[in-house]
């Protein structure tokens, strides 16, 4: 029996359409799927009827994906990939695998020779980087920053030198209720010449994408508590 393949379902990064954003192949694709793994199955089974108001919820068969599953746990999902069948990963926005726990169940299918197929969707990590003006030949992306304000404020100061000397840029986010304190910490510890990108909203209506210096920044900052945002430093050509 041929085995199945580990598909990386893309969904939206916020919003209530799919419409160009998830292209119709990739639709067509998730609608053969019937094993999924997911953060949240509530979420999940709301965006696959986003895609298809007549996808069969009831037939389809629903895995718990967190950062902490266990690795017997993480090998049932895959036991339906061994039986010939496709699984497809569900992020809670974006695409899958990315500062996400989908990369564990990624990383066991390659340990086990299984195929994995990425799926073409937003990612708000390249949307930010290719918005800011920056270095995108060389660039990281830190995921989230650490939660005591001390380390986080070291973390930005050597992502603030590292551009300066470098042009490397540096990309990372936070949960929406840290964001302010993130945006805090930049105002108050980074130098005034310093470039900042704050992305928010990607691909939403009220989508801001906008680069400026520190001084600046201080003076045209928002509310970021409740929305998704990525955030960049990095130098200008």
């Amino acid at each position: 029996m041929s085995h199945g393949k580990l598909y990386l379902v893309p969904t939206t990064l916020g919003g209530e359409t799919t419409k160009d954003l998830i292209p119709a192949d990739v639709i067509e694709l998730i609608r053969g799927l019937r094993f999924f793994a997911v953060e949240d199955v509530k979420s999940a089974r709301r965006y696959l009827r986003k895609l298809d108001r007549e996808f069969p919820i009831d037939d389809s068969v629903f895995f718990t994906l967190k950062n902490n599953t266990a690795p017997e746990d993480l090998n049932k999902m895959l036991v339906p990939i061994r039986e010939g069948n496709n699984v497809g990963i569900i992020s809670e926005a974006g695409c899958p695998g990315i500062a996400d726990p989908g990369a564990n169940l990624v990383s066991l299918a390659h340990q086990q020779g299984l195929r994995v197929g990425p799926l073409v969707g937003p990612s708000s990590i390249l949307l930010a980087l290719i918005g800011s003006g920056f270095n995108g030949q060389e660039f990281t992306f830190h995921g989230y920053l650490p939660r005591e304000r001390k380390e986080r404020i070291r973390k930005l100061r050597e992502f603030e030198i590292s551009a300066r000397k470098t042009r490397m840029t540096h990309i990372f986010m936070d949960t929406p209720f840290r964001n302010m304190h993130i945006l805090e910490d930049m105002l108050n510890e980074l130098m005034d010449e310093t470039y900042i990108c704050i992305a928010s909203d990607l691909t939403i209506h009220d989508e801001s994408v906008r680069t400026m210096r520190v001084k600046d920044w201080r003076e045209n900052a928002y509310d970021l508590s409740k929305i998704p945002t990525m955030f960049l430093i990095g130098r200008l050509s």
